[in-house]
């Protein structure tokens, strides 16, 4: 990982854009480990089909992620030979090999390390700039002392001049840089961005792979802007510590996996009955149960959507992008307190836990905008049938504005009611403000023409767009459609945008296509569609999406 993120580092220093992956058992400590990187001149958001360059510090465990590591014939692996021969798995791609002694190469530096060897090595090979390396590696490695850094350098120069004689591979181009302002950023730390951007002053949360960034980023993070973060017990306190931070008047928020939401459920239930806003970001990993912790997979939607008991709107979106988790988190906080509902934030780990160089976002204007009953109120009714659906929300200590916020059904007042005629209201209140909100442009990102469409969601937007992309050079006019928000569902935009299309495919990471039931649940689509599906670990990638447009051409 140390080596991986020195690379990204450096090709964002020399003015190139990246993406840095990572690809891990569930252990908690140890184990096998492998940092997948791209780089490249112009932004991408997407793994490519194959790597040009392999390194493999040893082949520990290798059979367990062989299939995460595509190469092609004309790709070139590098292995210390005391390690012994290539593995089977690795092997059966075709790929060139050379041997690398990256041992022996740190053994004649007193503290030398085999990582900063392979470091020298492969920038030297793809033509990353040395001086960018050794830039990033001071920067690091300063507060570690005079030896470490001394020792890491000498290493990543050995590595280069080793790799003189090596067989050469993929090189980048010669490239200046443009000036333009670059964030080196991850899906995690860009949620919590956008939640202190949002104006979330309140949070609580238990640690769980892979939201746990989430929550180290913000929590030094609030406390520089007033706010507070609380490690909780377990999840079921997380979620009731938040709809109370909620209830004493702070947009509060917790960041949980699959296994969190599940408990989170029923609490999730009441923050829909007394209409008490909240953000959960979920960072979704393999399921179901346990599941894969350290593996991508978008299977918790059908929970997300679906999984609270009785009827209970509530606002579900979905960053598009690495990047995007800043956008999408941060227009979430709003939608939640001008709604004064939950809103289910669905990231997931091949974002969440993802680096990326990109552009500087552009900044949002959304901006946590509660309506507050005012004090000197004399009949104050919380639940009050308004135009809009929403009524004011009285923070406690407000003279007059006392009420009861349970999960009861209840009457305007707040007082529990089982009438016929109160249920009906509130069920229609709580349905309505939610179905009438004019949520814009955001609820998907839509681009290109053509009678063939490709909607998709979450991180496998990114895939999407490469293949578009391919597809688009070689004659074929394709638009794409990345859905923001996936509750509520926007029928007559999707109308709009599938206007004149005839074929459509729907991509997405999941075993039993739950995205493609949830479409045709909610929207009317053309019949004649293909789905490229599959569950974790196993990214889809933009190959996979092409070879099935190209079949249409």
């Amino acid at each position: 990982m140390t080596a991986g993120q020195v690379l990204l580092d450096a090709a964002s220093k020399a003015g190139f854009y990246g993406l840095m992956t990572r690809s891990m058992g569930p252990q908690i400590r140890g184990g096998e480990a492998a940092a997948l990187l791209r780089i490249s001149t112009r932004p991408i958001s997407s793994l490519d089909d194959h790597y040009d360059l392999l390194v493999a510090f040893d082949w520990g465990n290798i059979n367990r992620f062989a299939a995460e590591l595509p190469l092609s014939a004309d790709s070139l692996v590098l292995a210390d030979p005391t390690h012994g021969a290539m593995p089977e798995p690795i092997a059966a791609y075709g790929a060139r090999a050379a041997d690398l002694a990256l041992k022996d190469i740190a053994a004649t530096i007193p503290g030398g390390r085999v990582n900063m060897v392979g470091v020298g090595a492969a920038a030297a090979l793809i033509g990353l700039p040395l001086d960018a390396v050794l830039q990033v590696v001071t920067t690091q490695l300063a507060r570690k002392g005079e030896a470490v850094l001394a020792a890491s350098t000498a290493a990543i120069k050995a590595g280069a001049e080793a790799a003189a004689a090596l067989p050469a591979t993929a090189r980048l181009p010669e490239h200046a840089h443009d000036g333009a302002p670059r964030w080196n950023i991850s899906g995690n730390e860009a949620a919590g961005l956008g939640a202190l951007r949002g104006g979330i002053k309140f949070v609580a949360a238990y640690p769980i792979t892979p939201a746990t960034e989430v929550l180290e980023w913000l929590a030094p993070a609030l406390e520089k802007t007033g706010g507070v973060l609380v490690q909780a017990e377990d999840e079921l306190a997380s979620i009731n510590m938040v709809i109370g931070g909620s209830f004493a008047g702070l947009p509060s928020l917790t960041a949980t996996s699959g296994p969190g939401l599940a408990l989170m459920t029923e609490s999730l239930g009441l923050a829909v009955a007394s209409e008490t806003p909240l953000v959960l970001v979920d960072v979704m990993r393999g399921g179901p149960s346990t599941g894969i912790p350290t593996k991508s997979e978008q299977s918790d939607l059908n929970i997300a959507v679906y999984g609270l008991h009785g009827d209970a709107p509530h606002v579900v979106v979905a960053p598009t992008s690495i990047t995007d988790c800043l956008f999408t988190t941060q227009w979430a906080v709003y939608l939640a307190e001008a709604l004064q509902t939950p809103a289910l934030v669905l990231s997931d780990q091949a974002m969440g836990q993802s680096r990326i160089v990109a552009p500087q976002p552009q900044p949002a204007p959304f901006k946590a905008q509660r309506l507050v009953a005012e004090g000197g109120l004399e009949t104050y009714q919380r639940y009050a049938l308004t135009d809009s659906g929403v009524s004011p929300m009285a923070i406690p200590g407000t003279p007059g504005g006392q009420y009861v916020a349970d999960g009861l059904e209840h009457n305007e007042r707040g007082t529990p009611s089982s009438q016929a005629s109160d249920h009906q209201a509130q069920m229609d209140k709580r349905a309505d403000k939610l179905s009438t909100f004019d949520y814009g442009a955001h609820w998907a990102d839509i681009e290109g023409e053509g009678d063939i469409a490709v909607i998709t969601w979450g991180a496998v937007s990114g895939p999407v767009g490469e293949a578009i992309e391919r597809a688009k050079a070689q004659g074929m006019k394709i638009r794409q459609i990345s859905l923001r928000l996936l509750l509520p569902a926007s029928p007559e935009r999707m109308a709009e945008a599938l206007a004149g299309v005839r074929r459509i495919l729907i991509a997405e990471q999941t075993h039993g296509q739950q995205f493609t039931k949830f479409l045709r649940a909610h929207y009317d689509l053309p019949a004649e569609r293909v789905v490229v599906n599959r569950p974790g670990p196993l990214p889809i990638r933009p190959n996979e999406i092409l070879s099935r447009l190209l079949a249409w051409k």
